[in-house]
């Protein structure tokens, strides 16, 4: 193949994927109901058959021939764009996506006959048109709607440079900025220089009285060096800043070169995952979110083994029939979604299904079975869901029952969670609501340089990844309060009162008697966060934030889950590079031998919080009511607008809560929907409820209490005295 040839397919591969993309998301939108554009739609397949065409690929170009019949069907003659027909057209589009494709592995790929035979069978479809050369005239096209002929774009110039070149030009783009970074000390001894000569010429001045004429020469000599120090100072000062500024430019530059659409990588995983889906039987509908988000190639690359583990996952282990979907109210056509977004500083990919969601007791067992947990009896509740969902990233761990092509060959998800740490990132596993389960992985967006709050604890240097940094915080020691021999600090967040532990940072790397560090009487700490988990570890010093390249570590009895690289910062010693995530994580997994750990604080007061009262309620002036109530009581109280945010709130574990008060009529999760969900989540039964509702029917009240409420108050006899001697009696 010609070096022409090469650049024109390669100029289609971009272009192909392009209009494959916008027909994709049409037909989505089509598929919930929505209203597209249809007109965009068939010029996409219309310029699709012509670029074809324009590189000699006439499968591509009959395929795309087909497509315009489709859409001129819709528009024309009522073809309902119904799932079928929209399972059709996706047919017809992997065909197209899955024969580019092939061109880099087969000078002649056989043509999709599934595809074709699935255009087919939505329209009657006329001869085929004659392939024709570029030379030769175009033959006649559909009739193309009104609304296509617009302004031709410019034209698109695309630059094919090498890998290895751009990788190679990074490198020494940051080499320069470093090299830059040590003018510094240059410029400082410029300045020292220019110092030293005013010194001189004082001491001059001071002797010019003894007079003469080579002394008057020499003066004058010594005050034209001191003018041109000066100068040479300022100019080298300018230089240098110049100079910076544009090694910067340039860095940016060429960072922004390495980067690439997650289109380009994993762009091809939706036609997978469609095709596992048929060869299933399962009617699925694919999403892809977010794939023009620009990241590293090279972590793209790193994830696009793992997503696609995720997908086949999701075919089998995520959907259910269609007969059990009909019977739990689903639609008929199951979703898969894969989407990227950046979040925080980080690239976040979601991989998602609406299927059957985690099985808890399935995990427990095989992680029993494993000796991963041990064997417990009826009476002991179950650990956390939190807890086992972390335990299906275990190497091996696998709950399919039978081994088939998709699954259960003991690989398991831990191939997902080894590569986002070799990323520097988190995998993590949870339920969606109402249905379904997603894997989120949240890595760097690249993988050379991060921003690192660099810290000093314990005589050690460290690095933070700023994306796992909420806060930096310089707080009196006597701020400090003790619960349950755990030194935590009240702070408020995002329009909420948080309470977050708080112990020196080698505690939790395994040093548990180092106390927390305290300089004048003050305790210099930074803020971690993790999801909706906050965790504040203690440092001796607090020093700058920089953007530094970070090397893979990989040292016995270093946890990798905690320690993620190293780095070397100019002028300084190597600094360990520490995971947020992984920090929260293991104050977590071992709170109870971390409590008490470092708290050598005489000045921490023992003082114990007021309980704390959540009310959830649906009306702005019930809420209001009641707060003012319990406030002038002494209680702290928290606001939650329905079932479904108040039970986000207890989940997420933030703010331990002491009772909840709620009202039963509410939208999204009413208050006997939040009372179950409570009673049956081991971590949050033991919090009383308190049901306060306008509906004083005797079978509503038998519910409430069957259900476990520790009382039922009816709004028509509300009686404030009631409400606070009922809460008295239940805490």
């Amino acid at each position: 193949m010609t070096d022409f040839r090469q650049e024109l397919l390669a100029a289609f591969g971009i272009e192909h994927q392009e209009h494959l993309g916008a027909i994709r998301a049409a037909l989505a939108a089509a598929g919930r109901g929505q209203v597209f554009d249809l007109r965009d739609v068939f010029r996409r397949a219309h310029s699709l058959k012509g670029a074809a065409r324009a590189v000699d690929l006439p499968v591509v170009e009959e395929l795309a021939h087909r497509l315009e019949a489709v859409f001129t069907a819709v528009g024309e003659a009522g073809l309902s764009l119904d799932a079928a027909a929209i399972a059709a057209i996706q047919l017809g589009l992997d065909g197209i996506e899955g024969y580019v494709a092939a061109l880099a592995g087969a000078p002649e790929p056989a043509p999709p006959e599934a595809a074709l035979r699935a255009l087919d069978g939505l329209v009657a479809m006329p001869a085929p048109p004659p392939s024709a050369s570029p030379a030769e005239p175009a033959p006649a096209a559909a009739p193309e709607p009104a609304a296509v002929s617009a302004e031709p774009g410019p034209a698109i110039e695309y630059l094919r440079v090498p890998a290895a070149q751009v990788e190679a030009l990074a490198g020494a783009v940051h080499a320069l900025s470093d090299s830059l970074g040590r003018q510094a000390g240059l410029e400082a001894g410029l300045r020292g220089l220019e110092a030293a000569m005013r010194g001189l010429r004082r001491d001059w001045e001071g002797l010019a009285g003894l007079g003469g004429k080579r002394a008057e020469e020499f003066g004058r000599g010594l005050g034209r060096l001191s003018r041109e120090l000066g100068q040479l100072a300022r100019a080298q000062r300018e230089a240098a800043w110049t100079a910076e500024a544009a090694a910067a430019q340039l860095r940016r530059e060429a960072g922004r070169i390495s980067l690439v659409p997650a289109e380009t990588v994993l762009g091809s995983l939706g036609r997978m995952a469609r095709e596992l889906a048929r060869d299933a039987g399962q009617p699925v509908a694919v999403r892809l979110e977010g794939l023009s988000l620009q990241a590293d190639r090279r972590v793209l690359q790193a994830l696009k083994d793992p997503v696609t583990h995720l997908l086949r996952n999701a075919v089998s282990h995520g959907l259910d029939r269609p007969a059990e979907r009909a019977r739990r109210g689903k639609a008929e056509q199951a979703e898969i979604t894969l989407a990227l977004e950046a979040r925080g500083g980080l690239l976040v990919l979601r991989v998602a299904d609406d299927g059957r969601g985690p099985d808890l007791a399935r995990i427990e067992a095989v992680a029993i079975q494993r000796g991963l947990l041990p064997a417990r009896d009826a009476a002991t509740p179950p650990p956390p869901a939190e807890q086992l969902l972390s335990l299906v990233f275990e190497p091996g761990f696998s709950t399919a029952e039978a081994v088939d092509r998709l699954s259960g060959r003991g690989i398991g998800l831990s191939v997902v969670a080894e590569v986002a740490r070799s990323l520097r990132g988190t995998a993590r596993l949870r339920p969606r609501f109402p249905w379904g389960a997603e894997v989120e992985i949240a890595v760097p967006f690249s993988a050379a340089r991060q921003p690192l709050l660099l810290v000093e604890a314990g005589g050690q240097s460290y690095g933070l990844p700023s994306h796992g940094v909420e806060r930096l915080l310089r707080l009196p020691a006597s701020a400090l309060e003790t619960v349950e021999g755990q030194a935590v600090l009240r702070i408020e967040t995002e329009g909420r009162d948080v309470i977050a532990p708080v112990m020196a940072l080698p505690v939790l790397l395994g040093d548990p008697a180092m106390p927390i560090p305290v300089e004048g009487g003050h305790v210099k700490a930074v803020l971690l966060r993790s999801g909706d988990r906050r965790c504040a570890v203690a440092v001796d010093a607090l020093h700058d934030l920089r953007e530094l390249a970070v090397e893979a570590l990989a040292l016995p009895g270093v946890d990798p889950a905690l320690v993620t690289g190293v780095t070397q910062p100019e002028g300084a010693l190597p600094a360990l590079v520490l995971s947020p995530e992984g920090l929260v994580a293991r104050w977590l997994r071992d709170a109870g031998q971390l409590a008490g750990a470092g708290l050598s604080l005489a000045a921490a007061p023992q003082a114990r919080p007021a309980a704390t009262i959540l009310v959830v309620d649906d009306s702005i002036t019930t809420r209001t009511l009641e707060k003012s109530i319990l406030e002038a009581q002494g209680f702290r109280v928290l606001l939650s607008v329905d079932g479904l945010d108040a039970l986000t709130l207890l989940r997420g574990g933030d703010v331990p809560v002491d009772l909840v008060v709620a009202d039963v009529e509410m939208p999204r999760m009413d208050g006997f929907g939040l009372l179950q969900a409570l009673k049956t989540d081991p971590r949050l039964a033991a919090i009383p409820v308190i049901l306060m509702t306008s509906r004083a029917d005797p079978a509503d009240i038998r519910r409430g209490l069957d259900l476990g409420a520790g009382a039922y108050i009816t709004k028509q006899k509300f009686d404030q005295r009631e409400l606070l001697a009922t809460i008295g009696q239940m805490l």
